[in-house]
């Protein structure tokens, strides 16, 4: 399912290999900082400091800690749907594919991401009042982009029947995130650990009933019954 993207722009684009690897260096040292001290509390000087660098060098290539963080989050989440899309095992069944999802999704944030995950959670939801409408603008669509390939699976379910065609793809598609983003919640400020395996099963076992078609059972039964009947007559 084709989305918006964030756009993204550089104070300078990166010209020769050392200025792109100026780049990823502020980007990888960025995420730590900002995955440590969440976005309020980090800044450009200690980005630059870990490098070794001047606070004017991070600024050559982004105008200011919003447009750092921004790129910093959609780095990470096309790391996520890159995840996806390379592991996603399209020939099983869209309930199999959800739980994939839904599985590398809670892996990704909570065994390798939490703090950048507890920055997402918590600057996403701020407004005006806190001064930070823009960066909560922007995560956004960039929450749109990273939702993509659950959107382009739950479409790909309608149109095989699998997955119910009366609720929009949108109601469906927060169907599935809000349990995840509840559960995220509850780890970060517990931080309490689970069971991603467990829990991904466990959640998905509860969705599914309400994510699948009314016949959906019906249709894989006779889906079952087409296969025996194929197998037994090339046997």
């Amino acid at each position: 399912m084709p989305t918006p993207t964030a756009s993204v722009p550089q104070r300078r684009a990166p010209a020769g290999p050392k200025a792109e690897q100026r780049v990823r260096d502020i980007l990888r040292v960025g995420r730590e900082v900002f995955a440590e001290r969440g976005y309020e509390r980090a800044t450009t000087t200690e980005v630059a400091q870990r490098l070794g660098v001047s606070e004017a060098t991070v600024f050559t290539y982004f105008r200011s800690k919003r447009e750092l963080c921004v790129r910093v989050i959609q780095d990470w989440y096309d790391e996520i749907i890159a995840t996806i899309e390379a592991g996603l095992p399209r020939q099983a069944s869209v309930r199999d594919q959800l739980e994939f999802v839904v599985l590398t999704h809670l892996r990704l944030f909570l065994i390798q991401g939490t703090g950048l995950c507890a920055l997402v959670l918590s600057e996403g939801r701020k407004d005006a009042g806190h001064g930070v409408q823009d960066l909560g603008e922007s995560f956004v669509a960039l929450q749109r982009r990273y939702t993509a390939p659950l959107m382009d699976l739950l479409a790909r379910g309608q149109e095989a029947g699998e997955v119910r065609r009366d609720i929009p793809l949108r109601l469906l598609r927060s169907l599935v995130f809000g349990p995840m983003e509840h559960m995220l919640w509850e780890v970060v400020i517990t931080g309490r650990q689970i069971d991603v395996e467990a829990s991904a099963r466990d959640l998905v076992a509860l969705l599914w009933p309400a994510l699948q078609a009314p016949d959906e059972e019906l249709l894989r039964l006779r889906r079952l019954r087409t296969q025996m009947l194929s197998a037994l007559a090339s046997a």
